[in-house]
């Protein structure tokens, strides 16, 4: 179990929003890629991150629909990519590399959440797929534009849903064991913590540090597999129908939610650290109490899983870093 999830004395808070948190910080002659930058969190990332200076690539399945919601965002633009098809992350990532370009920063925003039971071309379970086979392909394909920035962040956005779920190791497919939709994204965010854990440990002596974070509970394109009692549930609404804000209790806003990927890119607090789980612009302590409780669940901060993720993660994709 990792030790280093110990909080830094971060000066921001559960209500600080994007904008605040890279207020003073020059991104000018930086490059990220923000996936799933087109839209929800994601796309108050990418705004924060051309605010502040930054050139933002925003890959995405639908390019003609992520230039509509990036219209008017200077210093973005947008490139076609499929987390779901192997050749797809392959060609963009070749792209990126043969264009000599430094990648600063990049931010595994993309996911789904609570999917019925798909498969992709390989059979694997698409929640795993989409959310962690996918940004493990995306990030290795474009480990030497990231080599070359000379210091650079990945960040991958997991949630507390983590808290569902560890990893099932001898079925991560849902082969032999009934297909439950929680479990599978309870899985998959375990397997975006892990990864950090894993990049980490391979990337720091090339000064690549990577995080992992909980964003916070806010109603965005993510549930749209979700029935209207499911989205009752959360009880993201007030009694008029509007949005419950409440950061404390985990209830956000977009741009406060989004102040977490920023936070882990940028924060000069952060600086020699690495492979650590976030929350509320902070690292945050284990938590071995009960699931929906602040912190990181002990399966999702242990370097043995993460080792054994990342050997799994190889094996599926047939890519390593060596």
């Amino acid at each position: 179990m990792s030790n280093l999830q110990s909080p830094v004395g971060s000066p921001f808070t559960a209500a600080s929003t994007a904008a605040e948190v890279v207020e003073g910080i020059d991104l000018a002659g930086k490059t990220a890629i923000v996936t799933g930058g087109h839209s929800g969190i994601g796309l108050e990332t990418v705004r924060a991150l051309a605010g502040a200076g930054a050139r933002v690539i925003v890959p995405a399945r639908d390019p003609a629909r992520a230039a509509l919601a990036l219209a008017g965002i200077a210093r973005t633009e947008v490139d076609a990519l499929d987390l779901t098809q192997a050749a797809s992350v392959a060609a963009f990532a070749a792209r990126v590399v043969a264009s000599g370009s430094a990648i600063d920063m990049l931010i595994n925003s993309a996911g789904i959440m609570a999917a019925p039971l798909s498969r992709d071309a390989d059979g694997h379970e698409g929640q795993f797929a989409t959310n962690h086979l996918g940004h493990f392909r995306l990030t290795l394909g474009l480990w030497p534009a990231l080599r070359r920035a000379g210091e650079a962040r990945v960040v991958s956005v997991s949630s507390r849903g983590h808290q569902i779920a560890g990893i099932d190791f001898d079925d991560v497919d849902f082969t032999r064991r009934p297909y439950d939709k929680w479990v599978a994204y309870g899985q998959s965010k375990t397997a975006n913590a892990l990864f950090a854990m894993g990049l980490d440990a391979r990337g720091k002596d090339a000064c690549i540090r990577a995080f992992s974070l909980h964003p916070g509970q806010v109603l965005t394109g993510l549930a749209r597999h979700l029935s209207a009692e499911e989205i009752a549930g959360f009880d993201t609404n007030d009694s008029e129908g509007q949005p419950r804000v409440d950061p404390d209790k985990g209830m956000k806003t977009v741009e406060q939610a989004a102040a977490m990927s920023l936070w882990c890119a940028t924060s000069p607090l952060l600086a020699g650290l690495g492979g650590v789980y976030c929350e509320d612009s902070d690292i945050v302590e284990i938590n071995t109490a009960e699931a929906g409780r602040k912190g990181v669940a002990p399966w999702a901060a242990d370097a043995s899983f993460a080792e054994r993720l990342w050997t799994m993660s190889e094996a599926m994709t047939g890519l390593s870093l060596n």
